[in-house]
């Protein structure tokens, strides 16, 4: 069985870390790599960095601070916002980055999953899936959740799984940046539905939502933000208690 993975994301505005709630909000989190570097001390398996207004300002995720955070870490990290072309993903992975994160630009152009899939390997193409209920339906929004599509978030999933994606980072836009708990629900739905793995984000608040989320879904991976900049909980104690928990994480 693979070992369970706990995720912190770094949101980047202005080169600076930011959080919100609902995609709305921000405030200051600290510096990046700072806090990267605190993390994986700490234990994480993994780190996310999204350039969060990279699609709405239309420019190219931060190569320069990629490259940066490689020299720093030795963990795997994954980046993403503005990615729309095989020139961009082979510029970030020759910065370093481990994975990138494809969300506003695979929804416009689902060939370029395919086409990154096929050029870097599924291994390292994540999709992205911001996911908000609407009339008690699930649907996909882009730019930074501020764009509806017409795509039911089950329904890309598994056509993102199809056309080469090898991972899914699904964020309820319901729950991001609130602290009441991961959306169990949809991301049941997702994670039974495909067979790559799942990283739930959005709405963790406490240790227990961590517990459930993998006790209840298929998710392989947690991802969370403030919960983590802001010193709620600490890595080394959730690792312990899922451990605890009889959930399998690393060590």
């Amino acid at each position: 069985m693979l070992k369970k993975r706990i995720i912190p994301c770094l949101d980047i505005k202005d080169g600076t870390t930011v959080k919100g709630v609902n995609f709305e909000g921000l405030r200051n989190a600290g510096d990046p790599i700072s806090l990267a570097k605190k993390y994986e001390k700490e234990g994480a398996d993994e780190l996310v960095f999204l350039d969060i207004t990279a699609t709405i300002e239309q420019r190219k995720t931060f190569v320069t601070l990629v490259k940066d955070i490689a020299k720093e870490l030795s963990i795997p990290f994954t980046v993403g916002g503005g990615i729309s072309s095989v020139e961009d993903v082979r510029k970030l992975l020759e910065a370093g980055a481990d994975k990138i994160s494809i969300n506003s630009s695979a929804v416009k152009n689902p060939q370029l999953i395919s086409d990154l899939a096929y050029e870097f390997g599924s291994q390292c193409i994540v999709v992205a899936v911001d996911t908000k209920s609407v009339n008690n339906e699930d649907w996909v929004h882009i730019k930074g959740g501020r764009e509806i599509t017409g795509l039911r978030t089950l329904e890309w999933a598994k056509r993102a799984e199809l056309l080469g994606a090898g991972e899914i980072l699904l964020t309820s836009m319901d729950g991001d940046g609130t602290k009441k708990g991961f959306d169990l629900r949809i991301t049941k739905a997702v994670s039974e539905a495909i067979n790559i793995p799942v990283i739930a984000s959005g709405g963790a608040g406490a240790i227990g939502d961590f517990e459930s989320v993998f006790q209840k879904t298929k998710a392989t991976g947690a991802l969370a933000a403030s919960v983590f900049h802001f010193g709620e909980i600490h890595i080394q104690d959730l690792k312990q208690n899922l451990l605890i928990n009889k959930i399998q994480v690393r060590q």
